[in-house]
């Protein structure tokens, strides 16, 4: 078994600023056991987000990315969160983490994915208990255990902590979307969870940073953050947690999972805002 998570930096910010991409990972473990191809199951996998964003580390924030598939667990989730449809004989009172759904396990993308964004299944069989408990805890815990001693150093040393989780979003919604099948997504979404998660000087400051650079960024609209937002941000205790949404039309070719030319010209606008990120939380 490879490391789950990887953190580049120094794991004592330096910076009052932390970083992470929980769905940049690629290596599929052999007990995966899909039905459907590698390459399918990058569907859910953000792309390249932990390179667009390694300037960070160069300013002093760390960064960590997981190392394996959003489509094998999602780090994004509560444990909780869990699929009964996908799971043989699923128990709630058995479930170590309990019972939190969060409505995705009726589109088939809780913790678990048990769908494809077409709907198509990943799997042919249920899951058992076993192998759930297994991913959450080699997998899973060890993602968020790794955030939270990053968190807790860089807010030990500065007193208050900024943190960016960084994602992707496709071009246009599929059928399984919030925004409707066929939606056309702006170039950043950012989410604050309506104002909760960060102060809102944080989020005006990531806004303006690429707007200004001419990008077209909306907040909360379609995403306001999930569970690595929800929770760690506290922003009364100097905890302030702030979703990123990527297109993906600006670096990628959405069926080749390729690099093209805006790759380079998307990382250096990131490095400005990261820039100014770092000026505002010093």
């Amino acid at each position: 078994m490879y490391d789950p998570v990887l953190i580049r930096g120094a794991r004592v910010p330096e910076l009052p600023l932390v970083l992470d991409s929980p769905h940049s990972g690629n290596r599929f473990p052999e007990d995966f056991a899909a039905a459907v191809t590698e390459h399918e199951l990058r569907d859910g996998e953000d792309c390249y987000v932990d390179e667009l964003f390694g300037a960070g580390v160069e300013l002093g924030a760390p960064l960590l990315a997981a190392q394996f598939p959003r489509t094998y667990i999602d780090p994004n989730r509560h444990p909780g969160d869990v699929d009964p449809d996908l799971i043989e004989g699923f128990s709630e009172t058995d479930w170590p983490w309990g019972y939190r759904p969060s409505g995705k396990a009726r589109i088939g993308k809780s913790l678990i994915w048990r769908t494809l964004d077409d709907g198509r299944p990943i799997y042919t069989r249920r899951l058992s208990m076993a192998e759930l408990r297994q991913r959450v805890e080699r997998y899973h815990a060890p993602y968020h255990a790794a955030l939270r001693e990053l968190l807790d150093a860089a807010h030990a040393r500065h007193g208050r902590v900024y943190h960016i989780n960084c994602h992707s979003m496709k071009s246009v919604a599929g059928k399984q979307s919030d925004d409707g099948e066929g939606a056309l997504r702006p170039d950043f979404v950012l989410g604050d969870r309506d104002g909760s998660s960060c102060a809102a000087a944080f989020t005006e400051c990531v806004r303006a940073a690429l707007a200004g650079q001419g990008y077209k960024v909306k907040v909360n609209d379609p995403y306001k953050g999930v569970e690595l937002v929800r929770a760690y941000a506290d922003p009364a205790a100097g905890r302030h947690s702030l979703q990123v949404e990527i297109n993906r039309r600006l670096y990628m070719d959405e069926s080749t999972y390729q690099k093209y030319a805006g790759f380079e010209a998307l990382k250096t606008a990131l490095t400005r805002m990261l820039r100014s990120v770092a000026a505002f939380v010093a």
